[in-house]
């Protein structure tokens, strides 16, 4: 095998990695269960999944993500050197130029497809990449507001879906809301677990601010509003099967929590940030019950 092969090979694995295929499909996943299962149809009553401005939709969603993941690891590389030297790519799987030229490119392709869809569309996209990439460049170093961006988005995708369909808004709201909050929370974790390259390198995220104690009291109050704000839409909503899933669901998110109450390790807060992912896909499927 020459060079220039093995060069194209770690390229294209260095690729893989950066752009986070699991997370992509559970994006992806997200937004098509939104479409068929809480908004089934399109308003002039053709099924959904028939109307290819969905795809257009996610597609595009998932193009910006993966951005997103691309810039976050070109700016993240001596943080990364420190809590994770074993996954870092950028530097190493994949040169610097190629994936600033590549999340460019990518930007601009979801910035046309959302066009496809409307002009509407055309900007949220635009706006979802110009928060994913001043996130990186500096949102991140800074205490809640980069946690918030990155919740924020999560929820947003959810929404777009109900939004661009204009088929029930509040329900899609609910798993916007669920989405938003649970990420909220994850990506505080990711910080407590990032400490010592964050610390390292300036960043001012919440553990370092406030200290460990006063951050976990932070996650435990955002816990408490996500519970009220889950709880309001469910009553306007009055679905007795939502109640009964989101009742069950309710009994492992308090598991979660006490699990983050006695964390205390690198690994533990590892564990929790997967757990949370499996509490947003056990989320996602309760939609099949509606």
């Amino acid at each position: 095998m020459n060079t220039m092969t093995v060069e194209r090979t770690i390229s294209i694995r260095g690729l893989f990695r950066i752009s986070r295929p699991i997370n992509l499909l559970m994006v992806g996943f997200a937004q098509l269960m939104t479409a068929y299962f809480l908004v089934k149809t399109t308003n002039s009553g053709l099924p959904v999944l028939q109307d290819y401005k969905l795809y257009l939709i996610i597609i595009s969603t998932l193009i910006i993500t993966a951005a997103g993941y691309m810039i976050n690891d070109y700016y993240d590389v001596k943080i990364d050197y420190v809590n994770r030297p074993g996954d870092v790519v950028v530097g190493k799987g994949i040169k610097r130029r190629v994936v600033i030229f590549l999340h460019t490119v990518l930007n601009f392709t979801a910035i046309g497809l959302g066009f496809l869809v409307s002009p509407i569309f055309a900007i949220i996209n635009f706006t979802a990449a110009f928060l994913l990439w001043i996130y990186s460049n500096q949102l991140k170093r800074e205490p809640f507001v980069g946690n918030l961006t990155v919740a924020f988005l999560t929820g947003v995708s959810i929404y777009l879906i109900g939004f661009y369909f204009q088929k029930s808004e509040l329900l899609v709201l609910t798993y916007a809301i669920f989405a938003f909050f649970l990420n909220l929370i994850r990506e505080i974790i990711k910080d407590i677990e990032d400490r010592p390259g964050d610390r390292k390198h300036g960043c001012r995220t919440l553990p370092i601010v406030l200290g460990f104690r006063k951050t976990k009291a932070v996650i435990f109050l955002i816990a408490g509003v996500f519970i009220c704000a889950i709880l309001i839409v469910m009553f306007k909503l009055d679905r007795p099967v939502i109640f009964i899933y989101f009742g069950g669901l309710g009994v492992f998110f308090m598991y979660f929590m006490h699990r983050i109450y006695i964390a205390d390790r690198k690994d533990h807060f590892t564990q929790l940030s997967t757990f949370a992912k499996i509490l947003m896909l056990v989320g996602t499927l309760s939609m099949g019950f509606l």
